[in-house]
């Protein structure tokens, strides 16, 4: 591995100097704003109060208010502006853009997936007309077998999203009721938080219940398929809503190609020495887009070509995102749902910048485009493609081909030096290649740093606790400073 050179902005970054200092131990929240300068400041509070004006446009319908005080899961919606301010830690021009304008439309969608639930739950707005239209799918299921049919005719939904992933996002508690629920009924503790908060979800009798039908997933592991049993019991036999295990054939149009190619070409300058569009923002947004969205929103190619041309923009302007560039890390393994935004701050405290992370490395072949003959046969080759390549079964599942030897691939065409590896706890798949990562790191003189978490369970590792892991290796085995001393400690951990 070559050495690589620091890189310095020599430009004074206006605003905040020590944004550590705006947390406060005594609080939930950030005892005020973040100052990013005058034009940076404005447009970050405005896109606050467009995010507070999505928020209450969806709870002034009165079916959903209804479905906010009937469901535990739904408290997450108060901190989702909290959580924003989070994602824009030291964030300033095309980054600040780029980071509202890819969780602000994820939020937006979000939005309209949690009332398209309400809309047909039989507890709340019980559209009975609209329910027999909808099929309803777990959060790790490629929705493209659904974009074959008339999306006006039949609807998607992805009904685990908002309860489970959305919601631990914005609030690290949301789901800690869930897993004391599962283990009550005897699920062991060591299994993956996720799926158990699933499950423990359905056994809590806290879901909404729609549709003419499930379809479920068996990624991405024995946890999931535990949690999937559970839930196809109580959809058949309490609600007789049949689930089944195997996804349809698809049809698709250009929409998905091009987001292939916009994510390709944001990987692209990531590999360059000013690297645009990474960390949380860009995790999250390519999980909606390819497996919630996947070509059933045609709103999403906009925001794609709105998300790349700012990238473009920063990257002629050579825009950074810190002060100071130390180290280029690739980001493996399965991220903490509860502190995903530790990706930004770790740039801004250390200078370690997460260039992609392994659930945003997935399929980049082109799909068949044209409607012929021969392409309608390949559409089903296409969907066993892309549910095999999908996001937490890509690199998970395969062994060390994928796992392994794909990593170090990924690290020579980034440049980069360093990896952060996530170690979920529960995850047996990854931690049973251990000795192998490390091996092999040694012999490619790659650093790598190993940081456990428990996914969605803030009790195992807190924030701080998560954090500590980084600091320790950078100081200890970097033998470095942090770039900013106030963000080494933050007291955050009784924070949503």
């Amino acid at each position: 591995m070559k050495t690589l050179e620091k890189l310095v902005n020599p430009v004074r970054r206006a605003g905040e100097q020590s944004p550590g200092k705006i947390y406060d131990e005594k609080l939930k929240v950030r005892a005020r704003r973040e100052w990013r300068g005058l034009k940076d400041t404005l447009y970050d509070y405005t896109r606050w109060l467009y995010l507070i004006s999505v928020l209450a446009r969806f709870i002034m319908v009165p079916r959903n208010m209804k479905g906010f005080f009937r469901y535990r899961w739904m408290m997450s919606y108060l901190f989702v502006p909290h959580g924003m301010d989070k994602f824009t830690i030291g964030l300033r021009d095309e980054a600040l853009r780029i980071a509202h304008t890819s969780f602000n439309f994820v939020i937006a969608d979000v939005t309209q997936a949690i009332a398209n639930c309400f809309r047909g739950d039989r507890r709340v707005g019980n559209d009975v007309a609209y329910s027999d239209k909808c099929v309803i799918t777990d959060e790790n299921s490629m929705v493209t077998f659904m974009m074959g049919f008339d999306t006006k005719k039949v609807h998607t939904i992805l009904r685990e999203v908002p309860t489970m992933f959305a919601s631990n996002i914005f609030h690290q508690f949301n789901v800690m009721h869930y897993l004391d629920v599962a283990q009550q009924y005897g699920i062991p503790g060591d299994v993956c938080p996720m799926p158990e908060a699933e499950a423990g979800i359905s056994i809590d009798d806290d879901f909404c219940v729609l549709g003419k039908c499930a379809v479920q997933n068996n990624t991405t592991c024995d946890g999931s398929l535990m949690g999937n049993g559970i839930i196809a019991k109580r959809l058949e036999r309490e609600y007789g809503i049949p689930t089944f295990q195997l996804a349809t054939p698809l049809r698709h149009k250009e929409p998905v190609n091009d987001a292939t190619r916009c994510r390709i070409a944001q990987m692209e300058i990531n590999s360059t020495p000013y690297p645009q569009f990474f960390g949380a923002a860009f995790s999250l947004y390519n999980d909606t887009n390819y497996m919630g969205n996947s070509g059933r929103n045609a709103d999403f190619v906009t925001i794609d070509h709105k998300l790349l041309k700012l990238a473009q923009q920063g990257y002629e302007a050579k825009r950074m995102y810190a002060r100071e560039y130390r180290h280029r890390c690739i980001v493996w393994g399965v991220q903490p749902q509860y502190v995903i935004d530790m990706l930004y701050w770790m740039v801004q405290c250390w200078g370690v910048v997460p260039l992609t992370d392994m659930l945003s490395v997935i399929n980049t072949d082109m799909i068949a485009e044209e409607d012929t003959p021969e392409n309608r046969e390949q559409a089903y080759r296409d969907m066993a493609m892309l549910n095999m390549e999908m996001i937490m079964r890509n690199h998970t599942h395969g062994g060390y081909k994928v796992l392994v030897d794909e990593l170090w691939e990924l690290c020579e065409k980034m440049n980069a030096d360093i990896v952060m590896m996530w170690e979920h706890m529960s995850c047996k798949a990854l931690t049973g290649m251990h000795g192998q990562f490390e091996e092999q790191a040694r012999e490619r003189g790659i650093h790598i740093m190993w940081v456990s978490h428990d996914l969605c369970d803030p009790r195992v590792f807190t924030r701080q606790a998560i954090r500590d892991q980084v600091n320790n290796y950078m100081r200890t085995v970097m033998r470095e400073e942090p770039l900013d001393p106030s963000l080494e400690n933050i007291p955050d951990n009784e924070a949503y």
